[in-house]
């Protein structure tokens, strides 16, 4: 990839400007394009098919690199040095001439989710791309092409989408369409309905739930933030849903450490660098708390971040995985087109040349200061920062999973199910040893955590907390122990995350056992404070999105009727040495400094003193 010399005057931290972002797009779409099929319908690009087959990874390839090449001609006010919009404009007529036959060009039909539907997803991408070109593109499109490019795309408005934030590509397809005239009842409705149930997605302080349930995650940003504000943005009418945007940027800064990185959580996260993409379009729109330097740090930190990680190959085609390939990171609808929903981060190039975006000097980000906790009680999660840029992010919250899921061991999502996660650090694959775990072990069997039932969340002075019980599972006999129960609490302060688990309705004979981070050897704390008789290590070789071989640090005791362990866990090696000793009704903990933190269960309470 080509990009411009660093101006470490305008952007001293991260040396991007916004020349780099055009370029970083020109560089993206230009490997993109050169596995185009002969007419440009689709981007066939190399690596293994993903679950919904061949036709629509290429499908993907075309509609999420149209995203980027959207955002780089209509910030720069139509202007397309190399040509975007002709190609995308011929593969738009190849694709929709005879959309579902097998050949090299045709587009598949869009259907229900359930039946092949990621057409659906990539329908949206198109329609949003079309919309930020109409001037250059839809409007010099032959009658002919236009009618059967909106047929096609009211395949997303006639078809079920999933119960999640899907609801929003027939709404995104509905806006494109009533934009250039053509809405109807069928547009109206697909908008009415995604509104509808955004509202009961919507549970406060800028965070909606990725559908009914409890996930909270990156979708948050780059899905149901992005939709609806960009629409109303695009159609230029006002939206209290701005509103939620601050109100969500007012912390989702501090997801990203001072290398750039976002926190590794949730899934999807071959997407990369659009987890960023929530804080652009607040500095375009104008729904944002954050200064003009402060947002462009922590876009461009994003963007340098896996650019100089190898998130492109010597291809420059964006990888499946983290820093370069890695299958754990993918998920199982992962094509080699998807990595290009990397593309909604260029949303900020629809701030022009002159915008404050580009013009005001870089500051650092809220990572980047002398330390923070954070609580943010409505998805459940703890934050913490020090001074080495890692941001840490605490999860008692967030599940993945469906009201009306069965909890079972078969579903554990390493991205959601652990206690802890970094920007620094990735969660060890399924199959291998579970970082920053809690297990109650019965009959040799570890359980794992499913569905989390959040319990409060508060940060005081250099100091927070967040609580949540789940009903722990296994692999093999019974899913289920009757009446098996734990609490945890996690309290952080400085680099020290000191976790707590009360273990009540265990069978005789069970044990339990912690892990801590997930790093090479001697890069992390793992100490026994309470209740806890054996420490060692365990391996996971295969590694993690960050490093390909780990070590585990494990604590293992008994458990005997309801008992409480404590233990202390620092990504790092410079913990503070607090001390946990058992009360009536909980556990205290001291610090060498004085400062206790009280933990009472029951009806909990966590204070200080």
């Amino acid at each position: 990839m080509r990009l411009p010399p660093e101006d470490r005057e305008l952007s001293p931290r991260t040396g991007y400007t916004r020349e780099h972002w055009v370029a970083a797009a020109d560089g993206l779409l230009e490997a993109a394009w050169r596995w185009a099929s002969p007419r440009g319908a689709r981007l066939d690009l190399p690596g293994p098919a993903s679950a919904n087959g061949v036709r629509s990874d290429g499908l993907e390839g075309f509609a999420r690199t149209f995203l980027a090449a959207g955002f780089r001609v209509a910030g720069e006010g139509g202007k397309d040095p190399h040509g975007w919009l002709g190609q995308y404009a011929e593969g738009l007529d190849a694709g929709t001439r005879t959309p579902g036959r097998d050949d090299a060009e045709s587009w598949p039909v869009i259907l229900d989710h359930d039946v092949a539907g990621q057409p659906m997803v990539e329908a949206a991408s198109v329609a949003l791309g079309l919309r930020l070109t109409r001037p250059w593109l839809w409007d010099g499109l032959d009658s002919r092409v236009r009618d059967r490019v909106e047929d096609w795309l009211r395949g997303a408005l006639r078809h079920v989408p999933s119960p999640n934030n899907w609801y929003l590509f027939p709404y995104t397809v509905a806006g494109f369409l009533e934009s250039v005239g053509r809405g109807d009842a069928e547009t109206a409705r697909a908008r009415d309905r995604a509104l509808e149930l955004l509202e009961g997605w919507y549970r406060g302080d800028g965070w909606y739930a990725d559908g009914d349930g409890r996930a909270f995650d990156h979708y948050n940003g780059w899905a149901l933030h992005l939709y609806p504000v960009l629409d109303a943005y695009l159609a230029g009418t006002p939206t209290p849903l701005g509103e939620r945007l601050l109100e969500h940027l007012e912390s989702f800064a501090l997801w990203f450490g001072g290398d750039g990185a976002p926190v590794h959580f949730g899934r999807s996260l071959i997407y990369r660098f659009a987890a960023a993409s929530a804080v652009g379009l607040g500095a375009v729109t104008g729904d944002t708390p954050l200064r003009p330097g402060v947002s462009r740090r922590v876009l461009s930190g994003a963007l340098r971040y896996f650019l100089d990680r190898g998130a492109t190959g010597e291809d420059g085609l964006l990888s499946l995985g983290w820093h370069g390939p890695h299958a754990p990171t993918a998920q199982f609808y992962s094509g080699p087109g998807s990595p290009y929903w990397a593309s909604k981060a260029f949303v900020c190039l629809l701030a022009p040349a002159g915008h404050p975006l580009w013009t005001e000097v870089e500051e650092p980000a809220p990572s980047e200061g002398p330390g923070a906790v954070l609580a943010q009680p409505v998805p459940g999660f703890l934050l913490q920062s020090t001074p080495d840029g890692i941001v840490r992010l605490h999860n008692h919250g967030s599940d993945h999973l469906r009201p009306h899921e069965a909890e079972s061991a078969d579903g554990d999502d390493p991205h959601y199910g652990r206690f802890a996660y970094s920007t620094g650090t990735g969660p060890t694959a399924r199959d291998n040893p579970s970082d920053n775990h809690f297990a109650v072990v019965v009959g040799g069997v570890r359980s794992v955590r499913r569905r989390i039932h959040p319990l409060g969340a508060g940060a005081g002075d250099s100091w927070g907390w967040a609580a949540s019980w789940h009903r722990p599972v296994f692999g093999r006999g019974p899913a289920t122990v009757p009446g098996l129960r734990v609490e945890s609490v996690t309290v952080a302060r400085g680099r020290d995350d000191v976790r707590v688990h009360r273990v009540a309705g265990a069978p005789p004979g069970a044990g339990a056992e912690q892990t801590g981070w997930a790093t090479r050897l001697g890069e992390s704390v793992l100490r026994p404070l309470l209740g806890w008789t054996g420490l060692d290590e365990v391996r996971a070789p295969q590694g993690t999105a960050y490093v390909p071989w780990v070590v585990l640090p494990r604590l293992t005791g008994d458990v005997h009727g309801t008992t409480v362990f404590a233990a202390l866990a620092v990504l790092g090696t410079e913990p503070r040495d607090p001390v946990a000793s058992a009360t009536a009704d909980g556990v205290e903990i001291c610090w060498p400094d004085g400062f206790v933190v009280r933990i009472r269960f029951g009806r909990l309470e966590v204070s200080a003193g």
